[in-house]
């Protein structure tokens, strides 16, 4: 069965979405386990076990979610492909967006509550070292000349 620009397109939209920085706080990885990130920014052991516990109970929700999302949007792949009529494609699309909007929604809580965890002045760190992290790891746009020159 041929997937449709829908289908490949999508998941990758969604693991940018998961890898995507929100302004100053998502690094793409555990950076709270990070034993630079731990010295920099002055992290206790027990600040670093209540991250861990948040962004647990926040994935375990957003994979759930995921998994939902794949479902739906194969089901929407699938009306589109047998030119189901407009209104139920419509809806089909209103559920994915719903799901979508309840991760991004669940995602931004998580960073929040994250970010809660710290003190101010860790706060204000974590900011410029998102800030140096996001510069160091900034993908070039396709079709750069630089690319591959560093």
């Amino acid at each position: 069965m041929k997937l449709t620009w829908v289908r490949r397109l999508l998941p990758a939209v969604f693991a940018l979405t998961l890898a995507a920085p929100v302004r100053g706080q998502s690094f793409g990885f555990p950076w709270w386990k990070d034993a630079q990130f731990q010295r920099d920014l002055s992290l206790s052991t027990e600040q670093s076990d209540r991250i861990e516990a948040i962004f647990q109970s926040s994935i375990s929700i957003l994979r759930q979610q995921k998994k939902e999302l794949d479902e739906r949007e194969a089901e929407l792949s699938r009306l589109i492909a047998t030119n189901a009529d407009e209104l139920v494609v419509t809806q089909q699309v209103d559920r994915v967006e719903a799901i979508r909007a309840r991760m991004n929604k669940g995602r931004t809580l998580m960073l929040l509550h994250e970010r809660q965890v710290l003190t101010p002045d860790q706060r204000i760190r974590l900011n410029t070292l998102h800030g140096q992290w996001e510069k160091d790891h900034r993908r070039r746009p396709r079709g750069d000349a630089r690319r591959g020159r560093d």
